[in-house]
């Protein structure tokens, strides 16, 4: 079983919009990867679903919020990550929270749409992927 940190915008991809991040999702609940996240991340995606343009795209989906975030509780182990001992995404430093989620859940792979993260390539060993790229190896 895969060990994975997936990033706030996969999370919201796949639950809006049809593609990869969906699959993603699917596998989650068959238990065929075990994704972890940490309170930060899940206050970041609760923060993300306010977004006005965001609340419009749920309303029309018939999504509530609140169901969004019980389902990634429900999905995800939660850990509490140790803080990295500096920042390692200058232009975009809260990206640092899913590098240190990854490093104390021991992930296997980080899954991101982030520009700043794949730019990086892996962190500590890790790689950062997006979800077309860890579906193929998957």
């Amino acid at each position: 079983m895969k060990r994975i940190v997936c990033d706030t915008n996969v999370l919201v991809s796949g639950f809006l919009w049809d593609g990869k991040p969906r699959r993603l999702l699917a596998d989650m609940e068959t238990e065929e990867i075990c994704a972890f996240t940490s309170r930060e991340l899940l206050d970041e995606l609760d923060r993300v679903l306010r977004y006005p343009k965001l609340v419009s795209v749920l309303r029309r989906a018939g999504i509530a919020r609140q169901d969004i975030l019980r389902w990634v509780v429900r999905h995800t182990m939660i850990v509490m990550p140790k803080p990295l001992e500096s920042v390692v995404i200058g232009a975009d430093p809260s990206d640092d929270r899913v590098l240190a989620c990854a490093v104390s859940a021991s992930a296997e792979t980080i899954v991101s749409g982030d520009r700043h993260l794949l730019d990086l390539g892996a962190f500590r060993g890790i790689p950062i992927v997006t979800a077309t790229a860890f579906l193929k190896k998957a």
